[in-house]
């Protein structure tokens, strides 16, 4: 086992399927298979949701939202999103822990990196929602930060596609994959992985960055074994 503790990052959208909007249900029951199988190995995971499958904070300013407030819809969206994920560990027999940025009653536990330790020691999958709990962050920044903050060994980035490339491969037909790249050969190639925030986060505290197809059943513990079938981004 390549990881003994990841931050796993998964974006609303991906949970919306086809369809674009709420959840597709086979993809987060085939989400929780996945992180359940690496569970059972033994590593220790954390999860940041998005939450652009039910609301976009920055994307509320264009239907009039103030932006504070878009904001703070589109971390109640994460947590929405958490609890669903919480619910369908449950169903599957793997305990999990929902902690949310700021206090949100019983749905969630308020988020302290003592607790989530203590849990993800316990076997538990724990599910940091509410992104950094501040307004004008990303969850991609929310990401970074509880990388950090519970020290992960590694931030996973789940997507659509199989790692990074020079050009988009969805657009362009001869884009090349990288193996590997280092932080400055992706601010120099001028390739999006991640916003500004977190991606200089990451890369002023050194912690490294795994790109790879989450939609693809078995990829995640591929990623887990050391199997190179992604991006690894590095100093």
């Amino acid at each position: 086992m390549r990881y003994k503790r990841i931050l796993l990052k998964l974006s609303g959208q991906s949970l919306a399927g086809k369809s674009g909007t709420g959840i597709d249900t086979e993809i987060l029951n085939s989400y929780v298979k996945q992180i359940k199988e690496i569970a059972e190995l033994g590593t220790e995971t954390g999860i940041v949701i998005g939450g652009g499958n039910i609301f976009r904070g920055i994307g509320g300013t264009e239907l009039g939202f103030d932006r504070v407030k878009g904001d703070y819809m589109g971390m109640l969206a994460t947590i929405i999103n958490g609890l669903a994920l919480e619910s369908a560990f449950e169903a599957i027999g793997q305990e999990a822990k929902l902690f949310t940025a700021f206090n949100t009653g019983p749905a969630g536990e308020r988020y302290s990196k003592t607790k989530v330790v203590e849990a993800l020691k316990q076997g538990k999958v724990t599910l940091l929602t509410g992104g950094t709990g501040n307004p004008y962050f990303s969850t991609d920044s929310g990401a970074a930060l509880r990388a950090l903050e519970i020290e992960a060994d590694i931030l996973l980035k789940g997507t659509r596609v199989d790692g990074v490339y020079s050009a988009d491969p969805e657009k362009t037909s001869d884009a090349v994959k990288f193996k590997e790249i280092s932080f400055g050969e992706i601010i120099e190639k001028e390739l999006k992985i991640m916003d500004t925030t977190a991606f200089t986060m990451c890369r002023q505290n050194n912690m490294p960055i795994y790109v790879f197809d989450m939609d693809t059943p078995g990829n995640l513990k591929k990623v887990i074994e050391g199997k190179e079938i992604g991006t690894l981004i590095h100093l």
